[in-house]
């Protein structure tokens, strides 16, 4: 914390909401999207100082929330609108235009956001139909970015800079190769971050109240039965992979939009924790690689199992690579609470909504 002692949640939830603050100091909302749009969105993770699964992970010894959902396209588009009229660390990756000509196969299934204009002036946008779906396309790198524009505010300059996406809750400075995205890490206090294995784990397979007691699923339904891919409202335990040659969703969308199977929930409320899009994590798995962890649209059932993990170059932007963000308490919010302050807190945050 800074000597001024600012929350900066607060700053973030109520700036937010400002257009025009301070002059040049716009501001984008994806916390609050508006109609037919889904906002980012976080869940309670308690449960402190849990056991770790047999894989080893999923302990987790202080409160933290994680997006509920996937960060969607039409979050992911506010963004670079706020941040990449120039885009310099190549933010935008022109696969994601779901009308771009594929050169492979895997250059298509693109989230659909489209670039217009030319270096100094782009912007981006993306039709309503594919909003709610999530954003792919993204390394490591610019899911880190996007949580440093979440730590500052959402502030929108028009270019990616130390105010908005390259210090924050990682120090960047440009950071483009493998190698230098390999050797950020996140700094003390920050609070919009890439889960840790371990964050991101706990809420996907730990079930505080499984029958029996206390333990973890195979699965982030809440089951340990292989899952349906059947988008059913009603299906108690489905998610967007494949199964043979039959898709979830298939052409032209491929993802199925977030909260689309809102009956699999995990044990913390999280929704597509499995399947849909690979989720970045901030784990180092060798001297060149990230993890990733929770299977995708293109995948079989492989990647949403507790035992399977995965990784990949940071600097990296794939079709089936996605982001979900974790908000880490400050210190003076963890304070509150253990003085039993959470009444208080809530007030404030609500009245930031």
């Amino acid at each position: 914390m800074s000597g001024s002692l600012v929350n900066k949640r607060l700053v973030a939830v109520v700036g937010a909401l400002v257009i025009g603050l301070w002059g040049t100091w716009a501001m984008a909302n994806v916390l609050n999207m508006g109609d037919g749009l889904t906002s980012l969105q976080f869940v309670p993770v308690g449960n402190l100082g849990n056991a770790a699964d047999t894989t080893g992970y999923g302990s987790v010894s202080y409160a933290y929330s994680i997006g509920k959902f996937e960060v969607t396209a039409g979050q992911y588009c506010a963004f670079l609108n706020a941040v990449a009229a120039t885009d310099q660390y190549g933010l935008y990756n022109p696969r994601m235009d779901a009308n771009f000509t594929p050169v492979y196969v895997s250059d298509k299934y693109g989230c659909g956001i489209v670039q217009s204009g030319t270096a100094g002036s782009y912007t981006y946008s993306i039709s309503a139909d594919r909003a709610n779906r999530p954003v792919n396309f993204i390394g490591w790198g610019d899911a880190a970015r996007f949580c440093n524009w979440l730590e500052n505010g959402q502030r929108a300059t028009g270019v990616e800079d130390q105010t908005t996406t390259e210090d924050g809750s990682y120090v960047l400075n440009g950071a483009t190769s493998n190698a230098a995205l390999m050797a950020v890490t996140r700094k003390t206090g920050a609070i919009y971050v890439i889960p840790t294995e371990n964050e991101w784990y706990k809420p996907a397979y730990y079930d505080p109240n499984k029958s029996g007691g206390a333990g973890y699923w195979l699965y982030p339904t809440r089951s340990n039965s292989f899952p349906s891919n059947s988008v059913d409202p009603n299906g108690k335990d489905n998610a967007n992979f494949v199964i043979g040659t039959s898709y979830s969703v298939g052409s032209p969308y491929w993802e199925t939009e977030v909260g689309a199977f809102s009956s699999s929930p995990g044990a913390y409320g999280t929704s597509d924790m499995g399947g849909n899009v690979w989720e970045w994590n901030e784990a180092v798995v060798s001297s060149t690689q990230r993890g990733l962890r929770g299977g995708s649209f293109l995948d079989t059932e492989y990647g949403m199992e507790s035992t399977d993990r995965w990784e990949y170059w940071a600097n990296f932007e794939y079709n089936f690579m996605g982001l979900r963000v974790a908000e880490i308490p400050e210190p003076v919010t963890m304070a509150m609470l253990a003085l039993g302050g959470l009444g208080m807190l809530l007030k404030r945050k609500n009245a930031g909504q």
